[in-house]
C-alpha cells in the first residue's frame, strides 16, 4: 500500500506536467457545456473522475493505513485475503469517489452561475473565501470530532463492523462505512482544494499531511482548532481585503 501511495504521487506529478494536466484543475470545468452532448462530455468526465481517484489514493490512503493493517492481520489466514483487502479499499475509495463527483458537479454549477450572473461574476473571489471560512468553522463542530473519533479508533471500528460472514460483502461494507466517517471528518478540508486549485500537488501534500496527522498522530485531535483558525482567518482576510477599498 505504501508503494501504491508513492506511485499515485509520482503519477500526479507526471500528470500535472503533461498535456492532460488541465483535467486535474477544477478551473477547466467552466469550459464544459451541456450543448457538447453526452459524447463530448464523456471523455472529460472520465478524466476528471480518474484524476480525482488518483488524488484520493495519494492523499487519503495514508490516513486509512492503520485500519488496513488491522484488517490485514485479522484476515491474514483467510484463503481470499488479498481479495478482501482489495474490497476494503474499493469500498473506501467508492465513498470518496462519490463525494468527488458531487463536488465537481457542484463546482461546475458554480462556474455556470458565475458566467451567467453578472453580480456573481464581479464577486467571484467571494466563493473561495467562503469555502475557506466554511472549512475553518467546520473544524470546531461536534460532527467533525464525532467522525474523527471513529477514524482514530480503527481497532474498535473493525471489531464493531466485521462479522466474518459473507466476507466479500462485509469487507466492502467495512471500507465503505469507514469512508463515510472519513468524508464526514474531512469533506470541508477537501473542499479547500477547490479554493486553492485541485491540480496543485503542493497543496495536496499539505492538506493530505494535515488529515493524516489528525487521524493517526497521538495528538492529532488537537490539530483541529489551529487548522480551523488558520483557514477561517485566511478566508476572513480575503473578504476584508476585497472590501477595504469600499471604505476609505
Amino acid at each position: 500500500m505504501g508503494g501504491l501511495v508513492v506511485l499515485a504521487w509520482l503519477a500526479l506529478w507526471a500528470w500535472e506536467r503533461s498535456p492532460y494536466g488541465r483535467y486535474l484543475d477544477h478551473g477547466e470545468l467552466g469550459a464544459l457545456r451541456p450543448e457538447q452532448g453526452v459524447a463530448g462530455l464523456l471523455l472529460p468526465g472520465v478524466l476528471y473522475v480518474a484524476g480525482w481517484v488518483l488524488m484520493i489514493v495519494a492523499m487519503m490512503l495514508p490516513t486509512v493505513l492503520p485500519l488496513a493493517e488491522i484488517f490485514r492481520r485479522l484476515t491474514l489466514r483467510h484463503r481470499e485475503h488479498s481479495l478482501l483487502m482489495a474490497l476494503l479499499l474499493a469500498g473506501y475509495l467508492a465513498c470518496w469517489t462519490a463525494f468527488g463527483i458531487a463536488a465537481h458537479v457542484g463546482d461546475w454549477g458554480l462556474h455556470e452561475a458565475v458566467e451567467r450572473v453578472p453580480f456573481l461574476a464581479e464577486r467571484a473571489w467571494t466563493l473561495g473565501a467562503m469555502i475557506l471560512l466554511l472549512a475553518g468553522l467546520f473544524q470546531f463542530t461536534p460532527l467533525k470530532y464525532a467522525c474523527l473519533d471513529k477514524c482514530r479508533a480503527p481497532l474498535s471500528f473493525v471489531l464493531s463492523h466485521w462479522r466474518g460472514k459473507r466476507e466479500r460483502w462485509q469487507a466492502f461494507l467495512l471500507g465503505l462505512r469507514h469512508g463515510l466517517f472519513c468524508v464526514g471528518c474531512c469533506w470541508a478540508l477537501m473542499l479547500v482544494m477547490f479554493a486553492v486549485g485541485t491540480g496543485n500537488v503542493g497543496w495536496m501534500l499539505v492538506l493530505g499531511a494535515v488529515m493524516a496527522g489528525e487521524k493517526n498522530l497521538p495528538w492529532g485531535r488537537r490539530l483541529g482548532a489551529p487548522v480551523g483558525i488558520v483557514l477561517a482567518g485566511w478566508g476572513l482576510a480575503i473578504l476584508l481585503g476585497a472590501l477595504a477599498p469600499a471604505f476609505p
